[in-house]
C-alpha cells in the first residue's frame, strides 16, 4: 500500500531469478518519494546491538560494536550481491523456497517478518539485493498514520524475532527489562524536545516529535503486557 512498481520491474526481477536459480529470494533497490536511494537492505538485529540504542544504556558504551555491526554500511548500493535481511516493502521469493521454508509466521502483527522470513530463506539459500530494478517506496506513509499500533509491534515484532533467532531466556528478561525502564525516559526526551521545537517555531520537526512521543505513548499504555509475553 506504500510503494509503485515501475512498468517493466517485475519483468527484471523475474528475468534476474530466472537466471540465477541459486537465489531464494530476490529484492531491488528502493527510493523514497523525492528520489533518494533508501535503506533497502540490512544486518540481522541482535540483542547487544538493540540495547546499545537505549537511552540507559548508550552512554555506558556498553555493546558498542554489536551496535556498529549491526549498523555498519557499506555504502555500496550499485552492486548485486547477496545480503542478511532484504527490507519488506518488495521481496521476489520462489513458489517451492516459499513453500520449503516459508510461509510468514502470522505471529508477527507488525515488523519483523521480513527479518525473519529472510533469516530463514537465508540459511540454505542466498537472499539477493539487486539494484538494476528500482521500486518507489513511500516509507512510513501508513505507518505514521497509525503511529501507537506499528510503534508498539515493531518492538514486539523484533522481540519475537530475538526469541525464535535463539535468544537465552535471561538475555531475553535483561532486554525486555532495560527496554521498558527505557521507554518512560524516551517519552520524556520527545516530550521536551517536542516543546523545544515548538516554542522555536520549527513546527515541522515538532510534528515528527509528537509521533514518535506517541508511539511511545501506546507502548507505555497498551503494549506492555503483550511485550512481556513475547
Amino acid at each position: 500500500n506504500d510503494t509503485v512498481v515501475p512498468p517493466g520491474a517485475l519483468r527484471q526481477l523475474l528475468a534476474y531469478a530466472r537466471s540465477h536459480p541459486e537465489a531464494g529470494l530476490v529484492g531491488p533497490r528502493l527510493r523514497n518519494g523525492q528520489g533518494r536511494v533508501q535503506t533497502s537492505y540490512r544486518k540481522r538485529p541482535t540483542i547487544g546491538a538493540l540495547l546499545h540504542r537505549t537511552c540507559l544504556l548508550r552512554w555506558t558504551g556498553l555493546f558498542r560494536r554489536a551496535y556498529r555491526r549491526y549498523r555498519e554500511r557499506d555504502n555500496d548500493v550499485q552492486t548485486t550481491r547477496p545480503v542478511e535481511v532484504l527490507m519488506g516493502a518488495a521481496l521476489l521469493v520462489r513458489r517451492k523456497v516459499f513453500a520449503e521454508l516459508g510461509p510468514w509466521d502470522e505471529g508477527y502483527i507488525f515488523g519483523g517478518e521480513d527479518i525473519d522470513l529472510c533469516t530463514r530463506i537465508g540459511r540454505k539459500y542466498p537472499v539477493v539485493y539487486h539494484p538494476d530494478v528500482e521500486v518507489l517506496h513511500h516509507g512510513r506513509a501508513s505507518s505514521r498514520k497509525h503511529i501507537g499500533f506499528a510503534h508498539t509491534n515493531t518492538v514486539i515484532g523484533i522481540t519475537r524475532f530475538l526469541r525464535k533467532s535463539g535468544g537465552s531466556r535471561s538475555a531475553l528478561f535483561w532486554y525486555k527489562l532495560v527496554l521498558t525502564c527505557d521507554a518512560p525516559l524516551q517519552w520524556l526526551g520527545h516530550a521536551l524536545q517536542y516543546g523545544w521545537r515548538r516554542l522555536r517555531g520549527r513546527r515541522d520537526r515538532a510534528a515528527k516529535s509528537l509521533v514518535v512521543l506517541r508511539g511511545v505513548q501506546h507502548f507505555l499504555r497498551r503494549g506492555l503486557v503483550e511485550f512481556w509475553r513475547t
